[in-house]
């Protein structure tokens, strides 16, 4: 084997890696720009309205947009809440909920995507509403 061909075949390998890591960013960029997007076109018109009917039937909760989220938390524990957060571990980037919810000295996480196998810009404010209600219902047999 010449020294050539193993430069040849090193210099490939670097190629094929910078132009998959571009890609990959450039994924990155796209999955963080429709999840932005899913954020202020979906998912929190959507949880503001379910608050406000949640309000209306007793429930207090409140509607946070922290940096890069959406959260909807009790005002009775202050450890209560579900919100929204992108997964861009996976092959294809998810929006997953996380489920945070206290009873007495117990607390109980969970965290699933939104929908399994959807992109961010597949979701329906219908999607969104399912989860919550669905997220919700410890709180709501109370």
């Amino acid at each position: 084997m010449e020294v050539s061909d193993v430069r040849k075949q090193l210099m490939h390998a670097i190629d094929r890696a910078k132009a998959r890591a571009q890609q990959r960013r450039q994924h990155a960029a796209d999955a963080e720009r429709a999840y932005a997007l899913f954020l202020e076109e979906v998912a929190t018109p959507t949880t503001r309205m379910l608050a406000n009917a949640l309000k209306a039937e007793g429930y207090l909760f409140t509607v946070s947009t922290p940096s890069g989220g959406l959260r909807l938390a009790s005002d009775r524990g202050r450890d209560d809440y579900v919100e929204f957060a992108l997964d861009g571990s996976g092959d294809r980037p998810v929006v997953v909920g996380r489920i945070r919810h206290t009873r007495g000295s117990r607390t109980i996480e969970d965290e699933r995507p939104i929908k399994a196998g959807a992109t961010p810009q597949e979701l329906s404010d219908n999607d969104v509403l399912a989860f919550l209600v669905t997220a919700l219902e410890p709180w709501l047999e109370r």
